[in-house]
C-alpha cells in the first residue's frame, strides 16, 4: 500500500520548477535525504537552482548528480556513521528519507522515527541548527472533515505510517526544546504532478509549491518547532495554510486548474470523510506486527 506522496516521473515534476523566481535570499548549505526519490529530486533542483549547495544522501545512486555541489553520498540514514559524515559542514537538513508506504508498527519506526533521530543527534554534536522535515497528512489522517484544519489538531494517525510522522514530530519538538534545533514538521498532502481524484482537488501539492515550502522551512526566522501543512493554494482545500504563511510559505499553484480532467470516482464521497482519505476507511488496517 502506498501513500500518496509518490507518483509522477522527476523529469516532469522538475520542468514544472520552472515558475520558480531566479536567484535565492543567501546560499545555504543544505543536506537532503532521501534525495533520490520523486520529491528528492524535485527539491535539490530546486534548491540548488535558488543557489543553495546541496549535498545528496539515499540508497541509491541520483539521477543527476550534477545538482548536488557539496556532493552525493550513498547509504542509509540509519547508519550513524553515514548520518555524522552526510551532517558535517551543513547549516540545515531537509529530511524526506523514508518508506512512503504502510508497513508494519517496527519498520515504520525504524524508518521514519529512529532515521530522524540519528540525524537530530548528528546535528547536536555538529552544531547545525535547522530541519525541515517531510511529516505528513496521515499523522492527522483520521480527522473528520472540517471546514479548515487547523495544525494544532491532536495527533489521530490514520496507518503505522501516521504514527510514525506523529512520533518523529515528537521528536522535533523535543530536540526544539532540549537543543534548539529550530524545526518545521511539513504535513505534506498528495504531491503529484497534477491531481488525479477529487480528493486531490483538495489536498494537492505542485512540485513548484514543494520547493517554496521547503525553501520556507529552512529559511524561516521564527524559532522553535512548527508545524505546517504541504498543500497547494487550491480553492478546494480545507486546510488552514495560516501557519505555513506566517513561517514564509506562500503557495502560488491551484488543483482547481486541473478540475475538468479529473474523474468522478464511486468512492470519492466516502475518501473525503477524512483527512486521511483512502488510508483512513476501515478496510485499510492491517496487524502491526508481521
Amino acid at each position: 500500500m502506498r501513500t500518496d506522496r509518490a507518483g509522477g516521473s522527476p523529469s516532469r515534476e522538475l520542468s514544472i520548477l520552472g515558475v520558480l523566481s531566479a536567484g535565492t535570499v543567501g546560499g545555504m548549505r543544505i543536506l537532503v535525504t532521501g534525495a533520490a526519490g520523486n520529491i528528492g529530486t524535485v527539491v535539490s533542483a530546486g534548491l540548488a537552482e535558488q543557489g543553495h549547495l546541496v549535498r545528496g544522501l539515499d540508497l541509491r545512486e541520483p539521477a543527476d548528480a550534477s545538482t548536488f555541489a557539496l556532493g552525493w553520498i550513498t547509504g542509509s540514514a540509519l547508519d550513524p556513521e553515514t548520518v555524522d559524515r552526510a551532517v558535517d559542514g551543513v547549516e540545515a537538513v531537509v529530511h524526506l528519507a523514508g518508506n512512503p508506504g504502510e508497513a508494519s508498527l517496527p519498520d515504520s519506526l525504524e524508518s521514519h522515527v529512529h532515521t530522524t533521530a540519528r540525524l537530530l543527534d548528528a546535528m547536536v554534536r555538529h552544531g547545525v541548527p535547522r530541519m525541515a522535515y517531510a511529516s505528513s497528512n496521515h499523522a492527522v489522517g483520521m480527522t473528520e472533515r472540517t471546514d479548515s484544519l487547523p495544525v494544532d489538531v491532536r495527533g489521530r494517525p490514520d496507518t503505522f505510517y501516521g504514527v510514525a510522522k506523529v512520533a518523529a514530530e515528537g521528536l522535533l519538538s523535543l530536540y526544539a526544546d532540549r537543543h534548539g534545533i529550530n524545526s518545521v514538521a511539513m504535513r505534506i498532502g498528495s504531491f503529484l504532478p497534477e491531481p488525479a481524484s477529487t480528493r486531490a482537488l483538495a489536498t494537492w501539492l505542485s512540485p513548484a509549491d514543494t520547493v517554496r515550502m521547503v525553501l520556507a522551512a529552512v529559511t524561516t526566522d521564527r524559532p522553535g518547532y512548527h508545524v505546517l501543512y504541504g498543500i497547494s493554494a487550491n480553492s478546494d482545500g480545507w486546510w488552514d495554510l495560516q501557519p505555513g504563511h506566517e513561517l514564509g510559505y506562500s503557495p502560488q499553484d491551484d488543483a482547481a486548474a486541473f478540475a475538468g480532467a479529473v474523474p468522478d470516482r464511486p468512492g470519492d464521497a466516502a475518501e473525503g470523510e477524512r483527512v486521511g482519505g483512502p488510508f483512513a476507511l476501515p478496510d485499510a488496517g492491517r496487524p502491526a506486527f508481521d
